[in-house]
């Protein structure tokens, strides 16, 4: 086994052992999806994004999304914004109110309803309103430590993660977090490492930590990212979707340990089991949790042989206890299909063109105030 000996990686007061970050992912990565990665293994996990203009308005959806699960430590909340000074109140509020441990800025969503407004992927080519957003936040955080997720650029033609990074870093992020595809690429190919290990030479002289993100299936692959780019740490999303117990992997090949051993289908029910109870205690509603539960059912069976009846009902479930009854009914000593289940999950897609705001690749130096900017935060909270 091939072991990683990274930096000492800091957020805030609390040292990351393993450098591991859950990527946040909408829809997903709530409280209970959050608990479930925590018992499989150690690391940041980070929240769904939010919109800092709705947790400025309290709005009750988002204070929702941004309530820890108990014991959850540290706490980390993602913020999305096009307004600096949205940002600015949206941090001070959490600051204050003592609501988190550390604050993720979303500069990597390549998702069309974000980046038409100029928010997510889009907003870095932008790079005097880049640096106000990160000024804004940096600044009202106080103690909290803020960091950084973004991807390459728009497209190859208008690669920004370089000069958005080193400009992050003067600003005094505390790490900068590169998912290595373009918005355009969405989220399909294959991510571009050597750009990870680009941006690490780039904000060497400021000492400011880079985590990679991107194809990150196994632990050997976190590793082997590390080793072949130098980052500090890595940060895994799609590779834990129906996989929960991929954490518990990365701790064992960051210590050089030998892989635990995979599931078998009735294990994978009993994590499923435990998933569903956990959604419908966070959402205080047993029916809503099962509905929430639904997207995950393909994630966690794919590759096993399971009879139709039981997929389709899993993915029409309404109780927990109609759920135990599905599960009772696995073939449970059927093996983990390691060659399809631990490949790419999730969403898959070809390069497309990426929806942005009219004359948005005119001026790069252009800033928007509130009143004129055409962009806008109504992103609803959870899509």
């Amino acid at each position: 086994m091939v072991s990683a000996s990274p930096a000492r990686l800091l957020i805030g007061q609390y040292q990351l052992t393993p450098p591991v970050v859950l990527a946040p992912m909408a829809g997903i990565t709530n409280a209970a999806f959050r608990t479930l990665c925590r018992e499989q293994g150690a690391g940041l996990f980070i929240s769904e994004m939010v919109t800092a203009r709705a947790l400025v308005e309290r709005h009750p959806e988002t204070l929702r999304m941004i309530t820890p699960a108990p014991g959850e430590s540290p706490r980390s909340v993602q913020l999305y914004t096009v307004h600096p000074q949205t940002v600015r109140d949206a941090v001070r509020m959490l600051v204050s109110e003592g609501l988190t441990d550390h604050i993720d800025l979303n500069f990597g969503c390549p998702v069309p309803k974000v980046t038409r407004k100029g928010g997510g992927s889009a907003l870095p080519f932008k790079r005097k309103h880049f640096a106000a957003i990160v000024n804004a936040a940096v600044s009202a955080a106080e103690d909290i430590p803020v960091t950084v997720k973004m991807r390459k650029g728009i497209d190859d033609e208008h690669l920004t993660y370089l000069e958005a990074g080193k400009t992050a870093a003067q600003e005094g992020v505390h790490w900068v977090a590169l998912h290595a595809r373009t918005a355009a690429q969405m989220y399909g190919g294959k991510a571009d490492w050597s750009a990870i290990a680009r941006l690490k030479e780039e904000l060497a002289p400021f000492n400011t930590p880079v985590l990679g993100n991107g194809d990150i299936w196994t632990g050997a692959d976190g590793v082997r990212m590390m080793q072949e780019t130098g980052c500090d740490g890595v940060v895994v999303g799609r590779g834990c979707l129906g996989r929960p117990w991929l954490f518990a992997e990365l701790v064992a090949a960051f210590n050089g340990d030998s892989a635990p051993a995979l599931p078998n289908l009735r294990q994978v029910g009993e994590v499923m089991l435990r998933h569903a109870n956990l959604l419908a205690e966070y959402f205080h509603d047993e029916l809503r949790g099962c509905r929430d539960f639904r997207k995950h059912v393909a994630w966690y069976l794919k590759g096993f042989t399971v009879k139709n009846h039981l997929r389709v009902g899993l993915a029409e479930v309404s109780t927990l206890a109609q759920m135990k009854t599905y599960i009772d009914e696995f073939v449970g000593d059927q093996p983990f299909p390691t060659e399809i289940a631990t490949g790419p999950r999730g969403r898959t897609t070809t390069t497309r063109a990426v929806s942005l705001p009219d004359g948005w690749l005119n001026d790069p130096d252009e800033i928007f105030s509130v009143n004129s900017a055409p962009m806008s935060e109504s992103v609803t909270d959870g899509g």
